[in-house]
């Protein structure tokens, strides 16, 4: 594994070196000009916390999961691996490992709505006694899943004499007893003539095949007027949050017939309405603490000690519009797409239409760092607004050890951004088997101040990104999740799942 660094290993790269991104895996790869069909398009993607296993939820209402191997080869896990300080020599590899159907197609008869299949969210639960747990949600209902390892028993051994041949042995499946139960009650029931030699009974029975059962454990339904945008469970392992456009609810997974609304942004006139809520995240590991997004572009911080219905936020961070900069596209491109807690709790990374955003939660004036991600489209915005692409929702990650940043852009690209102090990473990559194809490059980073710095390329024509490349808003990358521990990559181009390590 040359030039990579693994998060947990003593290889990690300085703070302004860039990562040397490599392929790992694709599962479910196109073949040219093969057609995606629309319920294979995969719409969510989340590792668990020991990140040895990966679930996809897709647009045809099916999660699909996924399990590592390469640890496993050695016969010892990760955690003992890190503590002998065993280096492996291969770069992480997972497996398919099963696949359940979430969610149905669904026709809401009181207000005529159809309820699409499609996965918007999946998160995992605690597990125990080595059995998977997950939420997975589609716009309307959450479901809790439970998927195990149960032994399939089979009979390899019976009391049978083997001196007997099959001949003079009573045929009791046929012509024995169910030809004398078939007939009528004054029928004779006796046996057989000459009785049975044998009975023939399963002495021994072996279990050496296991198959996977996934088993729906609870349904969570009826609680949300608005489109799910977000789930998100709770440090204490116990409850978990559901949020759509107005109203975030709280659950407690053993209960599923009723939830506790705590925020509610809906005014009594729908007309005053200026923003919906827009992502939702529990704190890592304060469990009275979580935060939320809104279209305007605004996060809120709240605090669940203060009061049972948490309108009022603990915090607030927005960013100020530099004088004359306003547009008709400014609160469009303002509106955060995703919100992810660093696994620390100490900052929070928000994604809108152009920018990545980092924001230290005891600094509420304003970003600590922005990211450009794909600058060269501002001069495009009316083309991507009469096409819709300016409403695309494109999530973001970070780092186990919060060094960097990741989000998507269209054509298939992602871009991978360094967030410690005086580091420039910015690498660009393409969702296929050679990521470095196309190199983007672009001032990708801006510190505060953050008005005027903005450099535009006046030569760049229409459908070419700044480095000459044709992009395509058919092909966007909006689905990505970081490993918890270690510089891997899952990203998710259409249908197909690709993997990429440093």
């Amino acid at each position: 594994m040359s030039g990579s660094g693994s998060g947990s290993g003593g290889g990690e790269p300085s703070a302004s070196a860039s990562l040397d991104w490599k392929f790992s895996q694709v599962f479910g790869e196109r073949a040219a000009g093969e057609e995606v069909q629309e319920v294979d398009i995969i719409s969510a993607i989340e590792f668990d916390k020991s990140g040895d296993h990966l679930a996809t939820g897709d647009r045809g209402g099916r999660v699909v999961l996924f399990e590592r191997t390469d640890t496993k080869d050695h016969g010892i896990n990760r955690r003992e691996m890190e503590s002998m300080d065993y280096s492996v020599s291969r770069h992480p590899e997972f497996r398919y490992k099963t696949e359940f159907q979430s969610h149905e197609p669904e026709f809401d008869y009181l207000k005529s709505l159809e309820i699409e299949e499609k996965i918007n969210k999946i998160k995992w639960c605690q597990t125990a006694n080595s059995s998977l747990f997950l939420l997975s949600t589609n716009d309307k209902t959450i479901k809790f899943w439970k998927v195990q390892e149960k032994k399939i028993k089979k009979i390899s051994e019976m009391n049978m004499d083997a001196s007997i041949s099959n001949s003079t042995k009573p045929n009791i499946a046929n012509g024995g007893y169910a030809d004398r139960f078939s007939g009528s009650l004054s029928d004779d029931l006796s046996f057989p003539p000459g009785g049975i030699s044998s009975l023939r009974l399963p002495v021994v029975v072996t279990s050496n095949e296991t198959s996977l059962v996934a088993r729906c454990r609870r349904v969570y339904a009826h609680a949300h007027d608005y489109h799910i945008n977000s789930i998100s469970q709770n440090s204490d392992g116990e409850t978990f949050i559901s949020a759509d456009d107005l109203r975030i609810n709280l659950w407690n997974l053993e209960i599923s017939n009723q939830s506790f609304n705590i925020v509610d942004v809906k005014p009594q006139n729908m007309e005053d309405l200026t923003e919906v809520i827009t992502s939702a995240e529990f704190h890592p590991s304060h469990c009275n603490t979580l935060a939320y997004s809104s279209s305007k572009g605004s996060i809120r911080l709240i605090d669940l000690r203060q009061s049972a219905l948490c309108d009022s936020h603990a915090k607030l961070f927005e960013e100020q519009e530099a004088p004359g900069s306003r547009s008709f596209f400014t609160e469009i491109i303002a509106s955060i797409s995703d919100i992810k807690f660093a696994r620390d709790g100490r900052y929070i990374l928000s994604r809108d239409y152009m920018t990545l955003k980092l924001w230290d939660i005891n600094m509420d004036s304003g970003p600590v760092a922005t990211f450009q991600v794909h600058e060269y489209l501002r001069p495009k915005l009316c083309d991507l607004y009469e096409n819709d692409s300016i409403f695309d929702k494109f999530e973001c990650c970070l780092s186990g050890d919060g060094k960097r940043v990741a989000t998507g852009s269209y054509s298939n690209l992602f871009r991978v951004f360094g967030c410690s102090p005086g580091s420039a990473e910015a690498t660009t990559l393409e969702a296929s088997k050679n990521p470095t194809r196309r190199q983007v490059q672009t001032p990708s980073r801006l510190s505060k101040p953050m008005s005027g710095n903005v450099v535009r390329r006046g030569s760049e024509s229409p459908g070419v990104d700044s480095n000459g490349n044709s992009f395509d808003f058919t092909t966007k990358l909006l689905h990505l999740a970081w490993h918890p521990s270690e510089n891997s990559i899952a990203c998710a181009a259409a249908n197909s799942l690709y993997m990429y390590y440093a």
